[in-house]
């Protein structure tokens, strides 16, 4: 999808030069993709200490260890 919008320069550069990304197009990608992954990580916080899940870590860490 084209778009046209208007974004400061300074900021696009730096994004640019912080990202590593040789691109506009993938700096604006990859800023879409932490906003959304940030997101899901703060919604999913909310749920905290309100699952009770009853997993056994000890027992979880080692389903792939050799019992034989």
């Amino acid at each position: 999808m084209r778009t046209t919008i208007d974004i400061p320069e300074d900021l696009i550069r730096e994004a640019m030069r912080v990202t590593k990304s040789s691109t506009k197009t993938d700096v604006i990608k990859k800023a879409l993709r932490d906003i959304i992954r940030k997101n899901k990580i703060k919604s999913l916080k909310n749920y905290k200490g309100k699952i009770d899940l009853k997993i056994d870590l000890d027992k979880l860490r080692n389903r792939n260890a050799y019992s034989g």
